[in-house]
């Protein structure tokens, strides 16, 4: 492993799956925003303290291999257990949601460190960094990093006026069109979906607000899972793929 064969990085751990009987294979989200994915050797065997260091979430500092397909973990150091020692349901719930997402908008021959800074930032207002979560902010704060994250990739909704003809009284929400729309052209898009005034605040706030304001405005289960429908909604339509871990979250 001397020489050009290695390569260290910080990363944040995204999945992990297993391989033969003692080995895991990891999907990581590098700092320079590439996706990667390795193989931690004997990670399952008892005593082996890799997985331990490599738990959803975790911001690690890893010395990796080049290997024929995948590459191999070499030495794995916790930097920062972003979800806490003992995360509950819900927060890994939500985790796995955001990181669901996260494997989706990152690709291994494609540098875009924005994708790392906010994926971290989300992942430690969710564990707690802003004070402990309900379930409803949780809720907000994964619905807040999908129109973020995908603004970024140029899937950035217009919630200023009808995305068909600019009036500015908006009440519906349509993730193939583009946005919101008036009751007027609703009409014309099939699966637009009404909404009232404050929900429209809420769409308009997930994005103009930052993680640790979002996490500390007041917010009720309600709104918050419906703003989380609506961003797995645009998620999947612009994606163009399934979104499971999402999926389980909107039913827990």
């Amino acid at each position: 492993m001397a020489g050009g064969r290695t390569y260290r990085t910080l990363a944040i751990v995204l999945d992990k799956t297993k391989l033969r009987e003692t080995d895991l294979i990891f999907t990581l989200l590098a700092e320079n925003g590439r996706q990667l994915r390795a193989v931690g050797k004997g990670a399952r065997k008892p005593g082996s303290r890799l997985a331990a260091r490599c738990e959803l979430g975790c911001k690690v500092d890893l010395l990796l291999a080049h290997g024929r397909s995948l590459d191999v973990v070499a030495e794995a150091t916790l930097v920062e257990a972003t979800l806490g020692a003992a995360p509950s349901y819900e927060l890994l719930s939500a985790a796995s949601a955001l990181a669901d997402v996260a494997k989706a908008c990152c690709f291994e021959d494609a540098e875009d460190p924005f994708v790392y800074q906010i994926t971290l930032r989300a992942e430690q207002v969710l564990g707690g960094s802003c004070g402990v979560l309900d379930g409803a902010h949780l809720d907000l704060i994964v619905a807040a990093y999908v129109f973020k994250l995908l603004s970024h990739l140029g899937y950035r909704p217009d919630w200023s006026a009808c995305v068909a003809c600019g009036d500015p009284a908006v009440t519906y929400f349509s993730a193939t069109a583009g946005g919101l729309l008036c009751a007027s052209c609703a009409r014309n898009v099939p699966g637009a979906e009404e909404l009232d005034a404050v929900t429209v605040g809420w769409l308009q706030s997930l994005i103009s607000l930052r993680f640790d304001e979002l996490a500390a405005a007041p917010c009720d289960a309600p709104t918050a899972a419906l703003l989380l429908a609506f961003a797995h909604i645009w998620a999947a339509t612009h994606l163009d793929c399934r979104l499971r871990a999402l999926e389980f979250l909107l039913g827990v």
